[in-house]
């Protein structure tokens, strides 16, 4: 499910609830980079956890 996110994406971590709604910054690969509301950017590896996409940043 990570191979569709792209910049813009908002996004939450699903073992890290209180981390808030994220921006993704950029996915090179399996790195996925998101700035996240309450706990800043963060560089997630994809092939450990799936994102969950909350919506996408028309702003």
């Amino acid at each position: 499910m990570n191979e569709i996110l792209e910049p813009g994406m908002i996004v939450r971590h699903p073992d890290a609830p209180d981390w808030g709604d994220g921006q993704v910054q950029s996915r090179i690969g399996d790195r996925i980079t998101v700035n996240f509301l309450e706990a800043g950017k963060k560089v997630i590896d994809g092939r450990r956890v799936t994102l969950q996409i909350v919506g996408f940043d028309k702003g």
